[in-house]
């Protein structure tokens, strides 16, 4: 990650950043041709309800790609998202093309918000020159999914504002309602992912949500619940320090070094 020490790369790939993920998805999903494109999506092969653990592999592969990857690494990244990209679109009753770059601009940056918000959590707020380092790495999210680079907003300060106004644009259907329910609660992995984490899971990305989506998905948030969500942030502060960032970053860092390997050897990272 350009100008990025070693350490500051491994807070960033700290397992503990995932906590933000289910938020993540729910955000991206907010907007309606975005969640149709994943919900009518024919590309089963990558599927989180059919595959999710396959999904998770090529989804951090990806992330840590954009973030860390050469130029040939990310150029080999997109043409595997392309490949399936090609066959996510419709016309009609909603209109939509995974090619759009205003809707590839929105996933972006929803994980831009995600790593913000995430680091904000574990680390504490960055000062303005690491954030700003933060934010020139994380256009990568976008410009990785063929985002042209003019469109990423110039700065922080712009970003906030396009953030602001994409907020009015946010809408959800009962089909997403429940992908998104199904989702947070852990439904799609096995049975076992469920019982043991999905209401903690549930309750912790409705957490890391703005009041704006919790309203927008009908998800009530109360006192008690920002109690549990703060007190469950002060135990993850703890435990995540018990080890230097390098070992967290160890399993993210072995997706990256085999979606590495897919790309030496000609495969596609996201097959």
């Amino acid at each position: 990650m350009d100008n990025l020490a070693e350490r500051e790369v491994s807070r960033l790939l700290s397992l503990w950043m995932l906590a933000p993920a289910g938020a993540n998805v729910v955000m991206q999903l907010s907007r309606p041709e975005v969640a149709r494109g994943v919900l009518e999506s024919p590309v089963r092969e990558s599927s989180l309800r059919e595959r999710p653990f396959k999904r998770t592999r090529t989804t951090l592969a990806y992330v840590g790609l954009a973030l860390m990857g050469t130029h040939e690494e990310r150029v080999a990244l997109r043409r595997s998202v392309d490949q399936q990209h090609r066959r996510v679109r419709a016309s009609e009753p909603l209109p939509y093309n995974a090619f759009r770059p205003d809707l590839q601009l929105w996933v972006a940056a929803c994980m831009y918000v995600g790593l913000r918000d995430g680091y904000r959590v574990l680390y504490g707020e960055p000062s303005a020159t690491l954030a700003d380092l933060h934010y020139d790495n994380a256009a990568r999210f976008a410009t990785t999914l063929q985002v042209p680079e003019h469109l990423w907003p110039v700065d922080r300060a712009a970003f906030e504002q396009y953030w602001r106004e994409s907020l009015t644009t946010l809408a959800t259907d009962d089909d997403t309602l429940r992908f998104c329910d199904d989702l947070v609660h852990l439904r799609f992995w096995p049975p076992l992912f469920q019982r043991l984490g999905g209401r903690a899971h549930a309750r912790l990305s409705r957490g890391f949500l703005a009041p704006e989506f919790r309203a927008l998905f009908g998800w009530e948030w109360t006192a008690q619940d920002q109690e549990w969500f703060d007190r469950a942030i002060r135990i993850m502060r703890k435990v995540s320090r018990l080890l230097p960032p390098a070992v967290w970053s160890v399993p993210f860092r072995l997706v990256v070094a085999h979606a590495r390997w897919r790309i030496r050897r000609g495969r596609a990272v996201t097959d």
